[in-house]
């Protein structure tokens, strides 16, 4: 079983950048696509950029091609997500996320995620 657990949120201006960090318990990166997600108020949580199973390939939404990275070290079992020119429409919590299919992903649908973290809350202020 996997355990997620996400740091690096917080408040900062528009224009400006963020890290989030995902430390995942056991060797999950080889077995599971890593996701990262986000939940605004009201709203439903949306895909931000995740891995396929092994990290062969990868993938972001519209909304942050060009602003944001998702990147991973293995030997820290750890997962990023490097937020720049940062927007309010940016705001919400993050979550990242494991899950295992028969297909190797990226997954887009939250649905095919077993395991989340906590979230860790972003604000961009205008």
């Amino acid at each position: 079983q996997a355990q997620l657990v996400e740091s690096g949120g917080g408040l900062v201006q528009a224009g400006g950048s963020l890290r989030l960090s995902c430390a995942a318990s056991g060797r999950i990166f080889g077995s599971y696509a890593m996701g990262w997600f986000r939940q605004a108020p009201g709203k439903e949580r949306e895909f931000v950029a995740a891995f396929s199973r092994g990290g062969s390939s990868h993938d972001y939404a519209d909304s942050v091609k060009g602003r944001f990275t998702i990147s991973r070290d293995i030997a820290k079992n750890t997962m990023y997500l490097q937020m720049n020119s940062l927007k309010p429409e940016d705001t919400g919590v993050y979550y990242c996320a494991a899950g295992a299919r028969t297909w190797s992903g990226p997954y887009y649908n939250y649905r095919n995620y077993d395991y989340w973290g906590q979230g860790t809350q972003v604000t961009v202020s205008s």
